[in-house]
């Protein structure tokens, strides 16, 4: 808890911070407990800041047609994170400058000071104000998309819930609703492609600014990425192609053969290829969350206790609705140390594994509220989305809760292992589009999406006939948020997902000892390499073709088994 500042502190304009910052730089360091005090202050300081704008952002996405959220939303974007960066760069140099900072030398700490000097070395006065209007533009993004909707027989439905009709097993209605999503989708291709040129111009802009050739070799060094280069994403991109793909693919012919089509329509890839009626887990949030509790509990009764202690705290927002933003997140409150989760269920399998790897990250945040410095718990995507994409493999075997019968239980274990061999590809597609973008950032809007097709087509399985749907194809990444409002955050989902995968081969073979290990790592935050932090997980942080090659060879040994069943 914070000592030296306002509790509660509401924070309206800049003035209400500005002083806090002059505060700790005014300070004179003259021993290696004043050092250690300024940290922790400026830790506090950093901790209220994030948890002011989270709650923005939260109620913002909650409620995308409220004007007056949305504005305070902005107010911060605009008006008052513009005029903290000059200090917190002014402070980012006192804290690494200072002759104390060489006593530090312990992993955590030096780790912490390497993301410091990485800010210093990419912050440029000129592009705060960039900064500012990259927020604006995604905010207009989230608006937009939070406000399709369709109708189907005489239902107005958010996007999400229409894609329920996706995995009805009458394919007219599957047509019927697929198109209705792809055509209301289409209306704003055009607003989403010119706010997406703006945000090139301008994140090419940057990256020039603060002396790199293109954006992307910016985003590597501010996010942080030390443990890897572009040229293993690269590597991750040709073994998913050679060691995935084809198995996707080989998924993909069972489905046409099954379902007796000459031919697969985009609107076949969600159904049940046998003909089942759709799996129906639950039916609302509450009943997906107390179904949730159970499948936790029975893995750790501390995993529960955690989701628990969020539902007391009014921290779930989980249901679909009309204006509500897209998507799923598990957003750390940084002051309190809880997070908030917010998702769109609607009711199927998609959204039992949502939550399931929402509630690893939260999970995590809980196991790292202890550490000393903010800085402890920023850990990278690839550390986090491990936390998240471990906890949806190690739950299955409890899925039980929400199915009744076995054949259900394998049907949705099935669909979940489908879904992580379908996933890989599309990660490497959307991650190789990113890096075609930013080398190539004066591209025009052709040119940009005849490099989707071609990378699409790479990674795709050449199964699904879009005959008479090119545009849709051809704007299919405009649904992909991290394209728009994180660039380059993907690419961690395919490393942590092979983690993952490695965690989940750890936990069939013993489950006591990888539920250990797992816990383990969640303590370590960010106070190790990321290497260090996957072996302490029981795995390896590796995307070479042989290590994919393995970890595919035992997902699908998986797959095998359940669908001999």
């Amino acid at each position: 808890m914070n000592t030296w500042l306002p509790n509660p502190w509401n924070i309206e304009s800049k003035d209400d911070v500005l002083p806090f910052f002059q505060d700790l730089l005014d300070r004179e360091i003259n021993s290696a407990a004043e050092y250690q005090s300024l940290l922790a202050d400026a830790s506090d300081l950093e901790s209220a800041l994030s948890e002011d704008m989270a709650w923005r952002y939260i109620r913002m996405t909650c409620d995308t047609q409220n004007a007056e959220i949305e504005k305070r939303y902005l107010d911060f974007v605009q008006n008052i994170q513009p005029h903290l960066a000059a200090y917190e760069d002014r402070l980012n140099r006192k804290i690494a400058e200072s002759s104390w900072a060489e006593s530090l030398t312990d992993s955590a700490h030096q780790i912490y000071l390497r993301g410091i000097k990485g800010a210093i070395e990419i912050y440029r006065e000129e592009n705060v104000e960039i900064q500012s209007q990259l927020a604006t533009l995604a905010q207009e993004y989230s608006s937009i998309q939070g406000a399709m909707s369709v109708e189907l027989d005489g239902e107005t439905l958010t996007l999400q819930q229409a894609g329920n009709w996706l995995m009805r097993t009458d394919r007219e209605q599957r047509q019927k609703a697929w198109e209705a999503m792809s055509k209301r989708r289409l209306e704003d291709s055009d607003k989403l492609n010119a706010i997406f040129d703006k945000m090139v111009a301008l994140r090419h802009e940057m990256a020039q600014n603060a002396g790199f050739a293109n954006y992307r070799d910016y985003m590597f060094k501010a996010l942080g990425r030390y443990d890897y280069s572009p040229s293993d994403c690269f590597d991750f991109h040709q073994s998913v192609e050679e060691h995935v793909v084809p198995l996707h693919r080989a998924l993909m012919q069972k489905r046409q053969s099954l379902m007796g089509l000459d031919s697969l329509k985009p609107w076949d890839t969600a159904v049940d290829p046998e003909g089942k009626q759709p799996l129906k887990p639950f039916s609302g949030g509450d009943e997906l969350l107390t179904k949730s509790l159970e499948i936790l509990g029975r893995l750790s009764p501390y995993f529960r206790a955690c989701l628990e202690t969020m539902e007391r705290e009014n921290l779930l927002d989980l249901d679909s609705r009309i204006g509500k933003a897209p998507g799923g997140y598990n957003y750390p409150l940084a002051r309190t140390n809880m997070p908030f989760i917010f998702m769109n269920a609607s009711g199927n399998l998609r959204d039992v594994e949502t939550l399931l790897h929402e509630a690893g990250h939260a999970i995590h945040s809980f196991k790292m509220a202890p550490l000393a410095l903010n800085g402890f718990k920023n850990t990278p995507s690839e550390v986090a989305e491990l936390a998240s994409m471990s906890m949806e493999l190690i739950s299955m075997g409890e899925w039980n809760a929400f199915f009744s019968s076995a054949d259900e239980l394998n049907r949705a274990q099935l669909e979940q292992i489908e879904g992580v061999i379908g996933t890989l590809p599309w990660i490497a597609t959307v991650d190789c589009f990113q890096h075609w973008i930013y080398e190539n950032p004066g591209h025009s809007v052709a040119e940009r999406s005849e490099a989707w097709l071609r990378i699409q087509k790479r990674f795709g399985t050449g199964l699904v006939d879009y005959t008479g749907y090119d545009e849709a194809l051809t704007h299919a990444w405009h649904k992909q948020l991290h394209i728009f409002e994180v660039p380059f955050y993907y690419i961690e989902y395919g490393f942590a997902q092979l983690g993952a995968i490695g965690v989940w081969k750890n936990h069939c073979e013993d489950a006591a000892k990888a539920i250990q290990e797992y816990q383990s790592f969640l303590e370590l935050g960010y106070t190790r390499s990321i290497s260090e932090i996957y072996h302490s997980a029981g795995v390896s942080f590796d995307f070479s073709s042989q290590n994919i090659r393995r970890l595919m060879e035992f997902t699908q040994a998986q797959w095998d088994l359940r669908q001999s069943k």
